[in-house]
């Protein structure tokens, strides 16, 4: 099941529905929907309602406003290395806006001050049911589901300071794939291939069964400083291969096609586009 959200062109507001061969079946409002996610997805296969051709809506990320997108910087021991980085005692986190998503197919721009961007393939995790001071296995039970993640990063902006804020929000930097429900996918630590392709050259290609810190151990840490709510992404991390530690180093320009591919996941595929495509964002 691919859940993802959708505004009809006349309207704008949000809907979440099943996409299924180029239909999308309504399921609920954006906010119902992160009211009761789990129960909108144990539902989702018998609920009966009109489909609507995609090509009559645009895609959205499946994101309330309020939502919280916490990324997980070096959590797979080979890119820490190929960065020159010792392999962290604590989950690296970052921040970036809802503003930054967006969704397969939808082309990200390179900014103007930019040689171009660099690919981070990543499994996103979604929260489901609010969490507080919970324990690793809590946490684990509290994920709605993954969808496939791009952390496309800006390095230049990266590298200005070591905060790395601004390099992680450019417009339209994290498409982000529809989100298929745990029980479709799986514990991460059981072994999901993580692929990224550059104009079909595959340039990382990893497994989440290396990921120095689990997804229910990245929550227990951040719950207890601040609760998470459903909705709320935890982007886990990405494999080695990323293209700035290359010689020469390699960055996506317009023109290329990056895609992640996460077995049990999906494919997302994102066409690179010059500064100019930042109107409108």
């Amino acid at each position: 099941m691919k859940i993802v959200g959708y505004r009809k062109k006349d309207q704008d507001a949000v809907t979440v529905g099943v996409l299924r061969d180029g239909f999308v079946r309504p399921l609920a409002a954006l906010e119902e929907f992160w009211s009761d996610a789990a129960g909108w997805v144990a539902r989702a296969e018998h609920l009966e309602a009109p489909e609507i051709d995609v090509t009559l809506v645009s895609m959205v990320p499946p994101v309330p406003d309020s939502a919280r997108v916490i990324c997980v910087g070096l959590n797979y021991k080979a890119h820490a290395a190929e960065g020159g980085f010792t392999p962290p005692t604590h989950p690296t986190l970052f921040g970036r806006w809802t503003p930054s998503l967006s969704v397969d197919g939808a082309p990200t721009p390179v900014p103007a001050n930019e040689a171009g961007l660099d690919w981070e393939g990543e499994v996103a995790a979604f929260i489901g049911t609010r969490l507080e001071s919970v324990d690793a296995a809590t946490g684990q039970a509290g994920v709605l589901g993954y969808a496939c993640f791009n952390d496309l990063t800006a390095r230049t902006a990266q590298k200005l300071t070591a905060q790395w804020t601004l390099g992680k929000n450019g417009d339209r930097s994290g498409p982000l794939g529809p989100l298929v429900p745990v029980g479709e996918v799986g514990d991460l630590s059981d072994g999901l291939r993580v692929q990224t392709r550059v104009n079909g050259t595959v340039v990382q290609d990893g497994n989440t069964r290396d990921l120095i810190f689990s997804v229910g151990e990245i929550i227990a840490l951040i719950s207890e400083t601040f609760t998470l709510h459903p909705g709320d992404i935890i982007a886990t991390g990405t494999p080695e291969g990323v293209g700035y530690v290359r010689n020469p180093p390699w960055l996506l320009g317009p023109g290329d096609i990056v895609e992640v591919e996460i077995d049990k996941i999906g494919v997302l595929r994102t066409p690179i586009v010059d500064a100019s495509g930042r109107k409108g964002a």
